[in-house]
């Protein structure tokens, strides 16, 4: 099951303000664009995964107590015959948009963030839209880790902030049986289990958060344990199913954009929009069939366009 690029939903606005003294007091330094640090973001991953390597051997032959958390190491001395992670890692490219992480202009970059899938798991892949139940561990390029959750969270999806973390989901699958044990505790068994390294952008940018410098790359270790179905407006049409024009941006989609601009009323995309065409029908009234949701969605005049998008069917 495999879905377009991503999101929309949570945008977190990042505003990093860097202060200088002068002789008239201190100065205000904007964040830089993104086309200046893409690339050096990008070289410093590039040497990350060319000296380093993980624990693929006990992924590969799991020893009996083995607990399925991925180790990262330096290639040398005793390690200096391991595998690289630039040769075990996968890449996919994304365009970021400058306005989603704060910075006042319309330029969009393309990134790049790197991932690994060390156990694929047995559940259902999520996709770019959905909440996510899962455990992490975050690190700098340095091996300084920032932080790391033991229990579970949920994860909401966003094109600012955290971006990259909530791309790797989709190349895991949730967990299998979930074991209860006599103390009241549970266990998910067969989770996915997963690494991302990807460019500041993508990241907190200009943002210092915390012990993480700005413009710093970040390396996720993630284990996904369930997954949550989202429909932000509840109108039966799943969230990813919103993105239209497939472009990986949910806030683009609004099909009825001109009667809300005609009736001066506020702007809604389609993934907020209970009434997608604006017609006066609720969208989960119209892609029901005998009070059944039913996909492909219905297009009672066969136009091709399916009657929750079609104001004239």
């Amino acid at each position: 099951m495999k879905f377009n690029r991503f999101f929309f939903f949570v945008i977190l606005t990042v505003f990093i303000w860097s202060c200088k003294k002068d002789d008239n007091g201190p100065s205000i330094e904007p964040p830089k664009p993104l086309s200046e640090i893409v690339n050096k973001d990008n070289d410093s991953i590039i040497k990350y995964l060319e000296t380093h390597f993980y624990n693929y051997e006990e992924f590969n032959t799991p020893p009996a107590d083995f607990d399925y958390k991925i180790v990262l190491g330096k290639i040398e001395g005793d390690n200096a015959d391991k595998t690289p992670l630039s040769e075990m890692m996968e890449s996919k490219t994304v365009k970021v948009r400058s306005r989603d992480i704060g910075l006042n202009n319309d330029e969009e970059v393309e990134h790049t963030y790197y991932y690994l899938v060390a156990r694929q798991g047995t559940g259902v892949f999520p996709t770019v839209a959905d909440s996510t139940y899962a455990t992490y561990e975050g690190s700098l390029l340095n091996d300084v880790k920032f932080g790391s959750s033991i229990t579970p969270l949920w994860f909401a999806f966003s094109n600012g902030t955290r971006r990259g973390f909530i791309e790797m989901m989709q190349y895991l699958k949730s967990g299998g049986d979930v074991e209860i044990k006599d103390d009241g505790t549970y266990e998910i068994k067969d989770y996915g289990v997963g690494l991302v390294i990807f460019p500041s952008a993508l990241g907190y940018y200009s943002e210092q958060q915390g012990s993480i410098p700005a413009y710093s790359p970040l390396i996720f270790k993630i284990d996904l344990m369930a997954v949550n179905e989202t429909d932000h407006d509840n109108d039966g049409v799943p969230t990813y199913r919103e993105d239209l024009n497939g472009n990986g941006f949910f806030d683009d989609d609004n099909t009825d954009k001109k009667s809300e601009e005609d009736i001066r009323t506020t702007l809604v995309p389609n993934f907020l929009d209970n009434d997608d065409d604006n017609d006066g029908k609720l969208t989960i009234d119209e892609i029901k069939v005998d009070g059944v949701i039913t996909f492909p969605y219905p297009d009672t005049d066969k136009d091709g366009l399916p009657d929750y998008l079609d104001s004239d069917n």
